[in-house]
């Protein structure tokens, strides 16, 4: 640390304990100066000398034939008091980082100008802070912070903008042009100094572009703002840089944030510090991880920020959502909600992810030219991500009983334009939405189910469904008709992809798609597959599974479970019942389109039949 030494006298000042402070001289003193608690009591000349506000004071005593003069609101106190005095007696006095800015403000209320002495105090400091002060930059940001004390002066001084201009400067500097040295606090490694008799402990290396951030993170978030915004106004430094100094702020000035949370009783005094590194975010895709934004729109909550802050974190989650872990999505609801989980805000960003795609088509339209590839437009395996990403995040708030449905199909629908190769994941949320929820009804059963596209579940997740008596019975029927149907496809051809009845079609075509385009009958779409066509099916792969199961051993114990199931689903009094009263009903309709899904919803489906109570759920 930098300092100025003012004068060459020795310090005479003395205290006799009872705050009172005196110079010790053969002249008697003439005047007491009254400063808060303390009195000085000092000679005229030498402070009328370089004061304009003591010679007015003791102008003014003189009248009054009073000696002693009060001063209640100097700047720094009876502290910086004496520092001015003794600079007046011409005896020594250290400045420093800490103090040379109260020394100033009080110097200018002494009134302590050239035009009163010609190198008087207010010369003599403001020369030290720009000669010195502010070319250090540990000094810099010292003075920086005693500013905040005296707030109004500073401004007035411009001692603060100072102090800012030079930080700003030191932080955008070319680091390639320097080394940084430091020296080991640590046993040196053998590969340094081993074979180096020249070795002295000192290693040099390139200088990191963001050297600078964590030093400024002991500035207040008023002071830590202005610096930011004059490096930033410079344009040298990267967004990432920018990004990387505001993380670190946060981590520090945030207590609990690494995990999400602010861990405080007062957490209102915290909303200033997140709505500034908010607001102070780069604008640009990538400057700061998703993961850390998750964690600021999470301490918005909690400190009750703004709508404009937490839409803007909406909107900057929302085109790096792919970046996202499955803990990020987790937001806790408010206190005042029943669930457990944020759903609204999270179907926001997932909205602002695929508007991406939307404004990239727009753009396209209006410009009435192809389309490529850009910042801002989807691609293939950011959206699959992302798909997978909410399919695992509907299997997590799945578990919380008070989630309405509504809210679980919705956001599903949200990502249902997003084509997946499989729907395991999103089968697993279902079956725990149904396994959390058993009171539901048949038609909320049939509504959640259409979510999921039957022939994309792999060959384990066919297998669980089969025993899954959670499941709406006709979602079972169709998935071993998929199962066996792709099971006996690739035997006989080598394809996984069989052409299946058209009513199969028909029924499963719009699974993976978004249900708001549904036709207006519920009822008709999900019974539109024949149940008399669909045994028929289901006889065949039985015979077809009896056939295969002779030359095939390691398959023995799954296909005579599903023979079992299939039988017992022919035998279902009830369901001959079902096919025979569906075929009189459906006639030659009975193998019409359908657009809507296998799971539509239908508030009138058959109850259960005895062989469905047999089965066992192996989750």
């Amino acid at each position: 640390m930098k300092f100025m030494k003012l004068g060459s006298k020795p310090d005479t000042f003395r205290s006799d304990g009872n705050n009172v402070r005196y110079v010790a001289s053969e002249l008697a003193t003439d005047i007491v100066v009254t400063v808060g608690d303390f009195k000085f009591y000092l000679h005229k000349f030498p402070l009328l000398s370089k004061s304009a506000c003591l010679q007015k004071l003791v102008a003014s005593g003189n009248e009054q034939n009073c000696d002693e003069v009060q001063i209640s609101d100097i700047p720094g106190g009876s502290v910086v008091f004496e520092i001015c005095a003794k600079f007046c007696y011409g005896m020594t006095v250290n400045l420093n980082a800490y103090n040379i800015f109260s020394t100033r403000c009080a110097a200018e209320y002494l009134g302590m100008y050239e035009t009163i002495e010609k190198g008087n105090l207010i010369y003599k400091i403001d020369i030290f802070l720009n000669s010195s002060i502010v070319r250090s930059w540990k000094d810099s940001i010292i003075v920086l912070q005693t500013t905040k004390s005296l707030s109004p002066l500073s401004d007035e001084l411009k001692v603060a903008g100072l102090c800012v201009d030079a930080i700003a400067t030191n932080a955008c500097i070319d680091v390639s042009k320097f080394d940084w040295s430091y020296t080991y606090n640590w046993k040196k490694l053998p590969e340094e100094n081993g074979n180096d008799p020249n070795f002295n402990g000192v290693k040099s290396r390139p200088v990191p572009k963001d050297w600078w951030v964590e030093d400024l993170c002991e500035l207040e978030i008023d002071l830590y703002k202005r610096v930011i915004m004059s490096i930033k106004t410079k344009g040298i430094q990267s967004h990432e840089v920018i990004g990387e100094a505001l993380k670190a702020y946060s981590y520090r000035r945030l207590p609990g944030f690494s995990k999400g949370v602010i861990h405080s009783r007062d957490v209102g005094k915290y909303r200033s510090t997140v709505d500034t590194i908010v607001w102070l975010l780069p604008a640009e895709k990538g400057s700061v991880s998703c993961s850390f934004l998750f964690k600021l729109l999470k301490a918005a909550i909690i400190v009750d920020s703004g709508d404009m802050a937490r839409e803007q974190l909406v909107r900057q989650i929302g085109q790096q959502l792919e970046e996202a872990s499955l803990n990020d999505l987790l937001i806790r609801a408010a206190e005042r909600e029943d669930v457990m989980y944020d759903v609204d805000m999270v179907q926001k960003i997932v909205n602002k992810f695929l508007m991406q795609d939307r404004n990239a088509e727009y753009e396209s339209e209006e410009n009435k030219v192809q389309e490529i590839q850009r910042p801002g437009i989807l691609t293939d395996a950011s959206k699959l991500i992302v798909a997978k990403l909410i399919d695992a995040y509907l299997a997590e708030i799945a578990k919380d009983p008070n989630l309405p449905l509504s809210k679980f199909v919705d956001l599903a629908e949200t990502v249902s334009c997003i084509s997946r190769p499989t729907h395991n994941g999103l089968y697993r949320a279902i079956d725990m939405y149904l396994k959390e929820h058993p009171w539901m009804s048949k038609s909320e059963r049939k509504r959640i189910c259409k979510l999921m596209d039957c022939k994309k579940l792999s060959a384990d997740a066919c297998m669980h469904a089969v025993q899954n008596e959670r499941l709406p019975l006709r979602v079972v029927i169709q998935v071993l008709f998929f199962k066996q149907l792709r099971g006996a496809a690739a035997t006989s051809s080598g394809t996984s992809t069989p052409d299946l009845p058209k009513s199969l079609k028909n029924a499963n075509g719009g699974s993976h798609g978004s249900s708001r385009s549904a036709p207006t009958n519920p009822e008709e779409d999900w019974d539109s597959v024949s149940a008399t066509e669909e045994l028929k099916a289901l006889k065949t792969e039985l015979a077809a599974l009896r056939l295969r199961n002779r030359g095939d051993i390691r398959n023995n114990v799954d296909n005579a479970a599903a023979i079992s199931k299939i039988k017992g689903l022919m035998k279902s009094k009830r369901i001959f019942t079902k096919i025979w009263s569906s075929k009189a009903a459906i006639g030659e309709n009975s193998g019409s389109d359908s657009s809507e899904s296998l799971g539509s919803a239908n508030p009138e489906e058959a109850k259960s039949t005895p062989s469905r109570n047999r089965r066992h759920s192996v989750s």
